[in-house]
């Protein structure tokens, strides 16, 4: 009897009022200054990343040996120039573009590895030793390794710097989906699509994985800070993107030199850095805070 009712209340194998509760995350989302702070942030961020190729001034590779050294606000190079002559501006415009592009691909990566054999490791109990013991040992290997390992094999780059980050990543994707199909797995809509004959990839793909989207997309938020930190760090090494391309970790290893003659060619680049890890951090921990139902909800009845 209580198993027809869930199935009667959840014919479709959705939680009760999908519609209500993304609303409410959004309103808590919107009411939370830091959450619209970090969302301004990365707004930013973003455009700037995007539209590099429009707002920079010239060329990020363009050498100008009569013009070294130029201090930020000098006319033609808002931010000054290296020891190259090459405008400072435009590299952290192409470098931020090419952090948010490593980031978004070892996103990719982690959802797409990460994702399906979390929900394996959660539904089906005989498979979570087996992937738990996976995601120890890719554990057990920190992403320099693997970064130098790639960069021995195919040389130094975007796409391995995204491999390796995104390899790296998938442990923790593991975990967090695992957890979520394994809360969901014993909840009453579940159990009332098992009493009507659901197939195991019907409750996968239609009832575990559309209500276990929120903690992935929190995880990814997460992801993003720590895989703009990891490219900078393997260029910084040279094991991420290979000059003369530009890059922010590049730009950070090219200013250790004369930092302390000429700090602005390692500052700008390193505030960039920290301004994008910043507002993703303060935007996923406000999206984290708003899709918790035990936040947003008693910030709704207030």
């Amino acid at each position: 009897m209580t198993t027809a009712a869930a199935a009667t209340a959840a014919p479709d194998g959705a939680l009760p009022g999908p519609g209500r509760t993304h609303g409410r995350a959004l309103r808590t989302l919107v009411r939370n200054p830091m959450g619209v702070a970090g969302g301004v942030l990365l707004l930013i961020v973003v455009l700037a990343g995007v539209l590099a190729p429009l707002l920079a001034p010239g060329p990020p590779t363009e050498v100008h040996f009569s013009t070294p050294f130029q201090q930020p606000a000098t006319v033609g190079f808002p931010l000054g120039t290296d020891d190259l002559g090459r405008d400072i501006l435009s590299r952290v415009l192409y470098g931020t573009r090419a952090s948010l592009e490593v980031g978004v691909l070892s996103v990719l990566l982690a959802v797409v590895a990460g994702v399906p054999l979390g929900l394996l490791a959660g539904y089906w109990r005989w498979l979570d030793a087996l992937v738990s013991r996976l995601a120890d040992l890719m554990l057990a290997f920190p992403f320099l390794i693997l970064a130098v390992g790639l960069a021995a094999i195919n040389g130094g780059g975007l796409g391995n710097a995204a491999i390796a980050l995104g390899i790296a990543n998938v442990p923790a994707m593991i975990r967090v989906v695992r957890a979520e199909t394994l809360r969901l797995a014993e909840s009453d809509f579940v159990l009332a699509t098992h009493a009507m004959d659901a197939g195991p990839l019907r409750v996968l793909g239609r009832h575990i994985l559309p209500n276990a989207l929120s903690a992935i997309i929190v995880q990814a938020t997460l992801v993003m800070p720590a895989a703009v930190l990891g490219e900078a760090v393997l260029s910084f090494l040279g094991l991420g993107i290979q000059p003369p391309d530009p890059s922010l970790g590049i730009m950070l290893s090219d200013a250790q030199n004369y930092l302390l003659r000429t700090p602005w060619p390692g500052v700008f680049p390193g505030l960039a850095i920290a301004l994008i890890c910043l507002g993703f951090n303060l935007f996923g921990d406000a999206l984290r805070d708003a899709l918790d139902p035990r936040t947003s909800g008693s910030g709704d009845r207030s």
